[in-house]
């Protein structure tokens, strides 16, 4: 009996995230993110290689054999 149960409580409000602090890098650091990114980048590359995406087989048969074989 879903009218003697009691109603649910009212959600608390949702209060928005703070925004994390704004930090330069260096350029040293850039350089090593830079070529981290690069390296992430050609791994997948290669790994994307070797996956095929064209038909092994030119052409599906789709005919029914009968009883004799034909």
């Amino acid at each position: 009996m879903g009218f003697l149960s009691p109603k649910m409580p009212a959600l608390p409000p949702v209060q928005p995230l703070p925004e994390p602090p704004k930090a330069e890098l260096s350029e040293a650091e850039k350089a090593k993110v830079k070529a981290e990114q690069d390296e992430i980048i050609r791994k997948r590359k290669g790994r994307s290689s070797t996956i095929l995406t064209s038909p092994l087989i030119d052409e599906a048969t789709t005919e029914k054999k009968t009883l004799l074989g034909m």
